[in-house]
């Protein structure tokens, strides 16, 4: 039987994770993934893959909104709503780019670009979705507990789940056979389509507790999932 065992966001797309004992399944994704972005003046999104640091960079959902905490920035409150400007009118619109994906976001203020221009060493400016959030392709992320032991019986140590970012873990699937999964239904109301494998990067070698470089898992990773007898 397939079972969830774990739910994760990232508010801040690159930033620490939230685990969360349940969320909201928006079409989006999970309510409030995603839905903050670092970039540099050009608009062009940064990431863990150039800026390790990111993940140092904590995140915590509370009542009066969302908190990020950096050892080296300091602490920033922001609103989890979008504010009443939300009108082109009051408070245009700017242009963001995810890969090669141009999308639409607002600009939350020069407070906010100051502390994460600090984080990130160089002039940034932190933007909030306005519709849409800033997932790298797809609005959820699904990894299986039996596919990270398979990986882990191959390294030189175990890493853990955090390393891969996902959104919902699960087990009860034999390693790798995600891939053939047509659906995941979830209660009575919620089915999910897996869509496409993700392609892995140099994120995974980075410690998300210290934004270290680490043991990366890429070759055992290429030789699992490009040798038929290995993957199954």
């Amino acid at each position: 039987m397939i079972r969830i065992e774990s739910l994760h966001l990232y508010p801040v797309k690159s930033a620490a994770v939230i685990d969360v004992p349940q969320s909201l399944v928006t079409p989006q994704g999970l309510l409030h993934d995603r839905s903050w972005l670092i970039v540099n003046p050009e608009g062009q999104f940064l990431t863990q893959r150039t800026h390790p640091q990111l993940a140092r960079l904590q995140t915590e959902l509370t009542s009066q909104g969302l908190l990020l905490r950096d050892p080296q920035a300091g602490d920033l409150l922001l609103p989890l709503e979008l504010p009443a400007w939300e009108s082109e009118h009051e408070q245009p619109l700017q242009k963001v780019r995810v890969w090669k994906r141009d999308m639409l976001a607002y600009d939350t203020g020069d407070v906010a670009a100051e502390f994460v221009s600090k984080i990130v060493g160089e002039p940034a400016r932190l933007m909030r979705a306005s519709k849409e959030t800033f997932p790298d392709g797809y609005p959820l992320l699904l990894c299986t507990q039996e596919s990270l032991a398979a990986l882990n019986a191959e390294l030189p140590q175990s890493l853990p789940m955090n390393r891969f970012r996902p959104n919902i873990v699960v087990s009860g699937i034999p390693a790798w056979q995600e891939d053939h999964l047509q659906y995941l239904t979830i209660g009575s109301d919620i089915m999910l389509r897996p869509m496409k494998a993700c392609t892995r990067c140099v994120m995974t070698s980075i410690d998300q507790a210290t934004g270290a470089r680490s043991l990366s898992p890429l070759e055992a990773l290429r030789r699992l999932r490009y040798d038929p007898a290995l993957a199954g």
